[in-house]
């Protein structure tokens, strides 16, 4: 029995699905290498960038927040 190989042997659907799927596979792991490399890059900014958005959707949450490492932070540098 010669051996084929196992693309071969699946039937035309089968390998359409299978084709999606790579499609699928290789496009999200490129995204991911994509925003990887990003958040790599420059870290600060997004984080930076992300409080800053959170300060303007909640800004009494963000207040209590400062107000808590202010004095936590100042409690430690006169201690």
């Amino acid at each position: 029995m010669p051996t084929e190989n196992r693309t071969q042997q699946r039937n035309p659907s089968t390998n359409a699905v299978h084709n999606q799927v790579e499609a699928a596979t290789h496009s999200a792991a490129e995204s991911i290498q994509e925003y990887g490399s990003h958040y790599v890059a420059e870290p600060a900014k997004d984080i930076f960038a992300l409080l800053s958005d959170y300060a303007k959707d909640r800004p009494d949450v963000m207040a209590v927040w400062s107000f808590g490492l202010g004095v936590v932070v100042g409690w430690k540098l006169r201690g």
